[in-house]
């Protein structure tokens, strides 16, 4: 079985709690776990990684190669400034990422508008609450499968 990982970034522990009508009241765990069953019935096994310490999570990128089939990231705030993330995604291709956020950043506020990350992601899912964990996993697949 192929395994993917799911990375959260910054705050993301929060949801649940943190603006529920942005983020909705499901929690990271609970999206995990229906995240993880969905991989399941694709034949993906799931491993998620969620920390608000950025070096944190660029070295389970840069480990990532070596063990991941494809990674699904939402990268929180990090998503608009962080150019050592992009980095660490470009320096593990061709390793498919997937790029998701829960609400749609093109209709928030103005600095959530860009992504440094997209440019090194095969795409972006944002938009549609959980579930865009679930599309994010849905397109990964595809990707892997090629």
């Amino acid at each position: 079985m192929k395994k993917i990982l799911i990375i959260n970034g910054p705050n993301l522990n929060m949801v649940g709690v943190r603006e529920p009508g942005v983020y909705g009241t499901e929690t990271l765990e609970a999206i995990c776990d229906r995240v993880a069953e969905y991989a399941h019935s694709l034949g993906l096994e799931a491993d998620f990684i969620q920390s608000n310490h950025e070096g944190v999570i660029l070295d389970k990128i840069h480990g990532a190669k070596a063990e991941y089939a494809g990674v699904v990231i939402n990268a929180g705030a990090w998503t608009h400034y962080s150019y050592a993330l992009r980095d660490a995604i470009a320096a593990v291709k061709p390793l498919p990422f997937v790029e998701v956020h829960m609400s749609n950043i093109h209709a928030r506020e103005e600095f959530r508008h860009h992504s440094v990350i997209s440019p090194v992601c095969a795409g972006q899912i944002c938009g549609f609450g959980s579930h865009s964990y679930i599309l994010g996993v849905q397109a990964l697949a595809s990707l892997i499968e090629q």
